[in-house]
């Protein structure tokens, strides 16, 4: 079955704002409260996936979600037109109304995890929105991002699209941000899931000290059993709790995996060398792998200038390229790393695009986008106009340029006409994608 892999990436909201939300996100809490630019950022995004389309690689585009949360307000006892309500909010519990507002949907490395029907029992393709539980302005998109998957995949012959996972501590999950595949033509695929902490005490030195692990195994495992994946292809790594207090909040800002190549910071998981031993076995002498030490690439300017947070994708001649946030450029230890790995690994060429406005509120290319693998005829059953083109670019940058502000200060939340041209803006763009009514304002 012939089968392509397509990024799926998020349209930044015409609400795009600097919440600062995010403890453990070092770019997100640092660049808290700044003016930002949603038309400039949308635009930037768009941009990114005409890039990647250019290349010859499959894109698709998954849409914002409203903010402010006006539903979420109501729920926690504000009252009265939606201005009312943002009124409200806005003089008892600022906090609060920055929580609802938040932009965070943008970053759909983290909207759901996703098992191509080539590697599950049932051979359907399975997706599980995460709960994004450990956070509560994240926790927010679950049920939105659950409605737009199964509008988008609603052949359920095809496509199994599950709830989000119970909510709570116990099975907090963060989505494919902290999920690898990794294949070898002729053999099975592997799937490895990184986590931060257990449900239980963790044994001594396993816990970070400075920033909160949010995946748990639990949440990983349950995941696996959903999506039907045989047991012997799966793998759980913990992330390195070192890792995790140098700001790596999830394992795709120290670690990035493409067909058969890894690329991984030596404080991506505890147990390294295990995990690269069993990913040497169950895929043979095709896997490759490099690491990069805290000597010549440290975890910290890593995780400012996010070189693993790039895509690597593979292009239509079998080869693969880098796609990086020109921050990686900029920085000398991170510029090396990846231009050391043209012509030494399957990578031909690394590309840098600027996409500081997703990286001032802490995410870089990969947190932009879900890989999806879809076969011939699984992309035939999707029928929401999502899949990028020449026609879509136009229309989303047309729409784009219509309905967004070119700046957003943390007192134009409160400002009742931005949550009203957020809504308008969302509706036009249901038409466009053929969505239907997925927000809470058009039900």
């Amino acid at each position: 079955m012939n089968a392509r892999e397509y990024n799926f990436d998020g349209l930044v909201g015409p609400t795009h704002n600097y919440g600062g939300l995010s403890f453990g996100n070092v770019a997100s809490t640092s660049h808290g409260g700044q003016a930002s630019n949603p038309k400039g950022a949308a635009k930037q995004g768009l941009a990114k996936m005409r890039f990647v389309h250019g290349l010859g690689v499959a894109q698709a585009v998954l849409p914002p979600q409203p903010r402010p949360s006006l539903r979420t307000l109501r729920q926690l006892g504000f009252h009265g037109s939606d201005a009312e309500v943002l009124a409200q909010a806005a003089k008892e519990h600022e906090q609060l109304l920055r929580l609802c507002s938040s932009a965070s949907s943008m970053w759909t490395a983290n909207a759901a995890t996703v098992a191509p029907s080539s590697d599950t029992a049932d051979q359907r393709l399975h997706l599980t929105p995460a709960n994004l539980s450990s956070m509560f302005h994240r926790a927010l998109e679950a049920d939105t991002t659950a409605r737009v998957l199964k509008a988008i995949f609603k052949d359920e012959a095809r496509f199994a699209v599950h709830d989000p996972l119970p909510g709570g501590e116990h099975f907090a999950d963060e989505g494919a941000a902290n999920h690898t595949r990794l294949f070898v033509p002729g053999r099975a695929a592997v799937h490895v899931f990184g986590f931060g902490r257990t449900s239980y005490l963790p044994a001594p030195g396993e816990s970070p000290k400075k920033f909160p692990a949010r995946q748990t195994l639990e949440a990983s495992q349950a995941i696996a059993r959903l999506h039907r994946l045989p047991r012997e292809q799966v793998l759980f790594a913990r992330q390195h709790p070192n890792g995790i207090d140098a700001g790596a909040f999830h394992t795709d800002v120290l670690a990035v995996g493409n067909g058969a190549l890894l690329l991984i910071h030596e404080l991506a998981f505890s147990a390294q060398k295990s995990l690269i031993g069993e990913l040497q076995r169950l895929l043979g002498d095709a896997f490759q792998y490099v690491v990069a030490s805290e000597k010549d690439l440290p975890a910290g300017v890593a995780v400012k200038a996010y070189p693993f947070n790039s895509q690597l994708v593979t292009l239509p001649d079998g080869a693969m390229a880098i796609v990086a946030p020109e921050d990686s450029k900029e920085a000398p230890e991170a510029h090396a790393f990846l231009e050391g790995l043209v012509g030494k690994t399957p990578v031909k060429a690394v590309h840098y695009l600027d996409v500081r406005q997703s990286m001032h509120n802490g995410g870089g290319p990969a947190c932009l986008r879900q890989r999806v693998v879809l076969s011939d005829q699984e992309r035939q059953a999707v029928k929401a106009k999502v899949f990028f083109d020449p026609a879509l670019d136009q229309a989303l940058d047309a729409w784009i340029e219509q309905h967004y502000r070119d700046r957003v200060s943390a007192d134009d939340l409160r400002d009742p006409k931005l949550a009203e041209e957020s809504m308008r803006a969302l509706d036009v763009l249901t038409q466009i994608l053929a969505l239907g009514s997925v927000y809470d304002f058009q039900r």
